[in-house]
């Protein structure tokens, strides 16, 4: 007698649950009041997104010379295309845009590798962008060596002057951070001290002050016959305002870190810079990868800010072409510019950082 089992295949689940309709039941119309929500935004999205299209594109004027080109209602791009010289470069000598135009290249080369997994030197590039490409964008954007000619910061502008701040004030002010951050852990009273007055005071103010004591008060702490032009003015308070802000940051993630782990560091006979570099950072750092991109999105935003002392940042650019009598009347495509550029850079920044968090991620989430 034998005895045997029909074996069943499993059936597909409904039509109703899977796909484009399933994704649609489940986050759009799961409940009553998702319902209401995904109709009143259908009703937004319809009411708004094609007059917005029709204004920027289908009824927009794009070429020209000037003003006198834009004949339709929509939006005057002629006005960005004729004046993108001065948003990107600011008033840098037209014979000299091509060592810009270089940098850009190398800021390129060096970060978008970044956003593929299976590129494999991206350890070496990082390390060139922090060691390296500012080296070389110092000696290409100001000259003077090299056979270069000398370009005096005063022409420095538009989109370029922008990254420069920015750059800048992410690779100096992430590694102050994290030494701040130690010090107001640390168990030396004088260190600590030195460390919480230094935090508190630059938190304690807002930015645009901080860049008005740059300008006005630092020349004045110098030796007699020292000067610093005002970008470098600039560099320092933008540095010194955003390390403060770093390191609260950092000591956030350093607190995270259970005491165990330099215990046991310390068991292994590990010193404590050691214990720091090779354990209790790296897991500090991962942890708070979020608020170290927040930070890093609100210096470049916070850039803006150098048109009181004087620079012309790509915003500053725009709005001094926009007072221009020759046009009229676009200063919202100027803005609308400005915005765009901006959230270019901010939102490229947000999408490395959620990258890098799914790459270092090790099963901590929950």
């Amino acid at each position: 007698m034998t005895t045997g089992f029909q074996e069943i295949k499993d059936m597909a689940p409904p039509a109703s649950t899977t796909g484009a309709i399933g994704w649609v039941r489940q986050n759009l119309l799961s409940s009553p009041l998702n319902i209401l929500l995904t109709i009143f935004s259908a009703y937004l999205i319809l009411k708004l997104v094609p007059p917005v299209l029709d204004w920027a594109i289908f009824s927009a004027d794009f070429l020209g010379a000037d003003q006198k080109a834009c004949t339709s209602d929509g939006a005057c791009w002629v006005f960005i295309t004729a004046r993108l010289d001065l948003f990107i470069y600011g008033f840098y000598p037209l014979d000299q845009y091509w060592r810009v135009d270089w940098m850009f290249a190398l800021l390129a080369i060096t970060f978008v590798p970044q956003f593929f997994d299976a590129f494999p030197y991206k350890k070496q590039f990082g390390m060139f962008a922090l060691f390296v490409l500012p080296v070389i964008a110092y000696i290409l954007l100001l000259g003077g060596s090299f056979g270069l000619s000398a370009v005096d910061t005063n022409q420095w502008g538009g989109l370029m002057l922008t990254l420069v701040l920015a750059y800048v004030g992410i690779v100096a002010a992430l590694p102050i951070g994290v030494m701040l951050a130690l010090g107001r852990q640390s168990k030396m009273p004088v260190i600590r001290t030195i460390c919480v007055c230094f935090i508190e005071l630059w938190r304690g103010v807002p930015l645009i002050s901080v860049l008005f004591m740059a300008s006005v008060m630092l020349p004045l702490f110098l030796p007699e016959g020292m000067n610093f032009n005002k970008l470098l003015r600039a560099l320092i308070g933008i540095v010194m305002f955003q390390s403060a802000y770093m390191a609260e940051v950092v000591r956030g993630g350093l607190q995270a870190i259970p005491t165990g782990q330099s215990e046991a560091a310390s068991a292994l006979g590990l010193s404590y810079w050691k214990s720091m570099r090779l354990i209790v950072l790296p897991q500090a750092l991962k942890l708070v990868i979020p608020g170290i991109v927040n930070t890093f999105i609100a210096l470049f935003k916070d850039t803006t800010l150098v048109l009181i002392i004087g620079l012309l940042d790509i915003l500053a650019s725009v709005q001094s072409a926009i007072v221009d009598p020759a046009w009229r009347d676009v200063s919202t495509e100027g803005y609308v510019f400005a915005a765009f550029s901006f959230w270019i850079f901010c939102f490229s920044i947000s999408r490395y950082s959620q990258t890098l968090e799914r790459k270092l991620h090790t099963g901590h989430k929950r």
